[in-house]
């Protein structure tokens, strides 16, 4: 990671977020494996009072938008 980024936690703004699955190798190719992301981001868009504005599942990445979570920040590991 980059040390020269600048961090905006606890701002109240909108997250842009991109991870890659494990070697860029293509994770989402099967409609289960989709739909379990799916399911998953739905239990933690509960669990941790998140909004999610949208979102994009490649096959080998996925983009999220996504507000603040209520009693964290983004940056925290235990949240995802």
């Amino acid at each position: 990671m980059p040390s020269h980024l600048e961090r905006f936690h606890e701002s109240g703004q909108s997250h842009f977020i991109t991870f890659s699955c494990y070697h860029r190798r293509p994770g989402f190719t099967l409609p289960e494996i989709y739909d379990l992301f799916i399911a998953c981001l739905e239990a933690m868009r509960h669990r941790y009072a998140i909004s999610i504005y949208g979102y994009v599942v490649m096959p080998e990445h996925v983009h999220l938008l996504l507000s603040e979570p209520a009693n964290s920040t983004v940056a925290d590991p235990s949240i995802f």
